[in-house]
């Protein structure tokens, strides 16, 4: 049923073709930022789960930016 309507639609054959550019452009672009990442924040971003002085685990109540 499909086959039939998408046959008499001009010009269909270009959007898997658009999209599938579109897709390895992204894929592409995403590959080149990683490498070129600054491997210290690769670094900093890997410990953050491990680091027990994040201010995610602190009271807020201690905190000296904290407005009472």
């Amino acid at each position: 049923m499909f086959n039939q309507i998408f046959e008499n639609i001009e010009g269909i054959e270009i959007y898997p073709i658009i999209s599938f550019v579109i897709f390895f452009l992204f894929f592409i672009a995403v590959t080149v930022w990683i490498f070129r990442m600054d491997k210290s924040y690769v670094k900093q971003m890997e410990v953050i789960p491990l680091d027990e002085d994040s201010n995610i685990n602190k009271d807020p109540e201690k905190e000296s930016y904290v407005k009472k």
